[in-house]
């Protein structure tokens, strides 16, 4: 029997990611939302990604930089769901649970890349 860490960070992004992609297959059909999707779409999942070719670093400063990376798109994904909530192209009850995730993740990366930084 295989047993999963209660705690997986590549996983927990994955999800996030998934969450993201589901609510830009709802929005509208329009120039913005074209746009926004195109956008939010690439942002969420590349942490993932790159989280996954930090877990490979080849040193210290390497992992640092591509968690930076991480972060990067993290807050860029933020931007965007806050975008959509103002614009109202989403439910914004539902929007919420991605802001949190998005809020939650960046707080984990910010402290990992601090972590790292200062060992």
């Amino acid at each position: 029997m295989i047993t999963r860490k209660k705690y997986d960070l590549e996983d927990r992004l994955i999800d996030f990611a998934v969450l993201i992609c589901k609510i830009a297959n709802r929005l509208p059909s329009n120039r913005v939302s074209h746009h926004v999707v195109g956008q939010i779409i690439r942002s969420s999942t590349a942490p993932a990604a790159n989280y996954g070719e930090a877990q490979a670093a080849e040193s210290r400063k390497d992992f640092v930089h591509k968690m930076k990376l991480c972060l990067k798109e993290l807050r860029e994904t933020k931007v965007w769901i806050k975008f959509v909530r103002q614009m109202q192209l989403y439910d914004p009850s539902k929007i919420q649970k991605a802001l949190n995730e998005s809020n939650e993740l960046i707080a984990i990366f910010s402290k990992s890349i601090q972590t790292a930084q200062n060992k």
